[in-house]
């Protein structure tokens, strides 16, 4: 059984760093320092869980009424289960419930096929390196 949910104790918010720290960090060789940034604090953090232990993890920021959906991550071990759909569904729903209207995101290009299927569209022209990796800008209205 797969469980998303918001971040709410610290356990919760410690499996969230731990998830980012996998994917990002250790397996996609992101520098920490650029990982783990200044806006951690203004953000909503969400967390999947698989049989009680963490397999992913996401943030979101508003900003009026556009959310923006980031740092999503789901364990190599969990891809391809659907576990990213749940937790992107979990995000929109708390965007709506914020009073946001659209979801941007920046995908990393091998995953924007995946963004596309769940409705998001890209709205970047070309695109462009975040932490060294091809990235595009994706958006989805929210209704």
């Amino acid at each position: 059984m797969i469980e998303v949910k918001k971040a709410v104790t610290p356990v919760e918010h410690e499996d969230v760093y731990r998830m980012r720290k996998t994917v990002f960090v250790d397996e996609q060789q992101v520098p920490e320092h650029i990982e783990i940034d200044d806006k951690e604090e203004e953000a909503s953090h969400f967390i999947a869980y698989s049989e009680g232990h963490a397999v992913g993890a996401a943030r979101m920021r508003l900003d009026h009424k556009l959310a923006k959906a980031e740092r999503v991550c789901i364990l190599p071990s969990h891809r391809g289960r659907g576990i990213g759909r749940l937790l992107m569904k979990e995000i929109e729903r708390e965007a709506v419930r914020q009073g946001a209207a659209v979801m941007a995101l920046n995908a990393q290009t091998h995953a924007a096929d995946f963004y596309t299927a769940l409705g998001y569209r890209i709205v970047s022209e070309e695109p462009f390196l975040d932490a060294g990796i091809p990235h595009v800008s994706m958006e989805l209205a929210l209704s």
